[in-house]
């Protein structure tokens, strides 16, 4: 792979493509029709359960018959059109024959609040809306603004008055409209949740999304362009991330399914058998805390610790890179290859089992991954490869690769695009995935460029190999009274693995040390305390039990020697609050409104620090803090 350091000091991986102009992604989707004619793209659930093949042609006929009905029910080209729906079949319809019209794709997320819906209607001045329930459709209505013409949802029957319009529009008039749109035009326009503000219209081109897709089939090509590729999505579509995964793979040689009610992922990948699968680290937390819960008794505890630290130990020993079938690569011990081997019979085979018997590569992004986590997943035999990027960089701007995918690292610059440090720390960002700024914010785009570069607000580090590390927020930088600069990811993301938590926030700006508030997750709480043979308890009253709080200091303990002592954790709070998209603490990507914890906290945090010098001055507190943790 030939990314380079240039001798200003970024990092560039030239394009492995270039791109027709005159290309789009429904002609990206034809392509794939004529180039593997009968190629199945997709597998639906049928009612009865059973997955249903659909081949690339088919789709392609869906598509322009969908965009034919949407130009019957007026849909012009260069107008927007929203999907409010979950992750689906019926999704990727809808958007392709939207971009087959010449239209420009807005999707909402099924947890927006009507205000954020309101303002992404006015914003991008969206006509025309499907959704997937009539509630939906009720939701919108209530907040709908002059320039929506029309309000379907397809539990009302969208698709059949849809097809029914196409019946009075010719094939010549989607491919018209279709000819006319090129690389440079507007494909979408992605709200970005952001932890704070008023969400921001993030304009993505047609070629923003295929100059990079396009470098996949050489960068990932077993994954995007093979067809024994098999793709379950779960995450929103609504996100830039699992849209680009999608079309990758449809554009590509993949075979893809969606799963758009979670509750239903186990059984969906036990029956789909995934080849791959994308995911926030969230997902894979849940995995690993629901096995290690399952270990009831002091002695099956032992041993799932002890199994899990062997994987651990193996990915450790293998961190260059691939494992891939031989546990004999140098630098693993002959005991370590042995004592994996019993922990895999014994225990670890069993979390292998809960994703699927074809699994072999998991995409984490999102948001950042704790290293013991990547260590666990890749000491299973899991090709676990992290990668990076946002709304603003049309998903992927970097990835690890399965020949070399160390743990600690987010991966190389993707191809078409170029990286560097500031001299803040900060990383920029130039090339074929960046956005060219955001709609009807032109204020908001200049300040988002620096010289041409787009400023991520991600505190980052590039090696002398060009992995990428991300160590934390600009913005979310902790200075501490004593004006020591903490990042809390870092100590965050080492904590979330335990089973009893659910979200933790670490705190210290302008205060004397650092702490952290720390919220119960509720679905492995009982789990937790019936397995340590305690009284099955609510959050509230868990938080008093001594047996609790013991192995929370534990787990702060562990993760306070990945950081200096000045900072480290000295205290914690648990506090009775739930953290999630509805309530507008969590992003619908799972990242954590930092802001609002803490604006909505602060009293919280006021009286854990109160209490603190309260302790101090009765003498059962040090100086730096430590001491007793409520």
């Amino acid at each position: 792979m030939p990314v380079r350091r240039l001798s200003d000091g970024s990092w560039e991986n030239p394009a492995l493509y270039d791109v027709d102009p005159a290309m789009n992604i429904p002609r990206m989707l034809a392509k794939r029709a004529a180039d593997h004619p009968g190629q199945v793209a997709v597998e639906r659930r049928t009612a009865v359960g059973a997955w249903r093949r659909v081949t690339i042609d088919e789709m392609v006929r869906t598509i322009e018959d969908t965009a034919r009905g949407l130009i019957g029910l007026g849909l012009q080209a260069g107008e927007s059109f929203a999907i409010l729906a979950p992750t689906s079949y019926e999704w990727a319809l809808l958007d392709a024959a939207a971009l087959s019209c010449g239209a420009v794709t807005v999707p909402i997320y099924e947890t927006d609040s009507a205000a954020q819906i309101h303002h992404i209607l006015a914003d991008a001045g969206v006509v025309m809306v499907v959704t997937a329930t009539s509630q939906q459709a009720d939701l919108v209505e209530s907040v709908r603004t002059g320039s929506v013409r029309r309000i379907f949802s397809l539990d009302r029957g969208a698709e059949r008055e849809i097809l029914r319009a196409s019946r009075s529009v010719a094939p010549v008039e989607v491919e018209t409209r279709t000819n006319a749109v090129g690389i440079r035009d507007a494909a979408t326009i992605i709200y970005t949740s952001g932890t704070t503000g008023v969400p921001k219209g993030v304009e993505l081109t047609h070629g923003n999304f295929i100059e990079s897709f396009v470098q996949a089939y050489d960068f990932l090509p077993q994954l995007i362009d093979d067809p024994s590729s098999r793709s379950l999505l779960f995450l929103p579509v609504a996100h830039v991330l699992a849209r680009f995964v999608m079309y990758a793979l449809l554009t590509g040689q993949g075979r893809v399914a969606f799963s758009p009610n979670t509750h239903n992922l186990v059984s969906d990948i036990r029956s789909f058998k995934p080849t791959m699968l994308l995911v926030v680290p969230r997902v894979l937390e849940t995995v690993y805390n629901l096995a290690s819960s399952k270990a009831s008794g002091r002695m099956s505890r032992l041993m799932f610790s002890w199994a899990a630290h062997q994987a651990r130990a193996l990915s450790q020993a293998t961190a260059s890179g691939d494992m891939g079938e031989d546990e004999d690569a140098p630098g693993v011990p002959f005991g370590l290859r042995v004592r994996h081997e019993v922990a895999d019979a014994l225990v670890l085979h069993r979390v292998r089992e809960v994703l699927g018997p074809n699994l072999t590569t998991i995409i984490s992004g999102g948001a950042p991954l704790a290293i013991d986590l990547a260590n666990f997943y890749r000491g299973i035999g899991i090709t676990l490869l992290q990668g990076y990027g946002l709304s603003e960089t049309t998903g992927p701007i970097a990835v690890e690769l399965p020949s070399d995918f160390p743990p600690d690292s987010v991966g190389f610059v993707w191809p078409g695009n170029r990286m560097r440090i500031a001299e803040d720390g900060e990383l920029l960002l130039q090339g074929v995935s960046v956005t060219s700024g955001y709609h009807n914010l032109p204020e908001a785009t200049a300040d988002a460029f620096a010289d041409g570069w787009f400023r991520t607000g991600d505190l980052a580090s590039i090696d002398d190999t060009g992995h990428l590390r991300i160590t934390g927020r600009k913005k979310e930088l902790i200075v501490t009274a004593g004006g020591k600069n903490v990042s809390p990811e870092i100590l965050e993301d080492a904590l979330q693995t335990h089973p009893l938590i659910s979200h933790v926030i670490v705190v210290g700006d302008a205060r004397p040390y650092i702490a952290a508030l720390i919220t119960l997750d509720t679905e492995m709480l009982p789990v937790w305390l019936t397995a340590h043979h305690l009284p099955v308890v609510d959050a509230a009253q868990a938080a008093d039990m001594p047996e609790v709080r013991e192995s929370l200091d534990r787990a702060i303990a562990r993760a306070n020697k990945q950081v200096s002592r000045a900072e480290s954790i000295r205290r914690f709070r648990i506090v009775d609050a739930v953290f999630t998209v509805e309530n507008g603490y969590l992003t619908p990507s799972l990242k954590l409104k930092r802001n609002a914890v803490l604006r909505d906290l602060a009293p919280e945090i006021d009286t854990m620090y109160a209490q603190g010098e309260a302790e101090k001055a009765a003498g059962r507190l040090t100086a730096d803090g430590h001491g007793e943790q409520r």
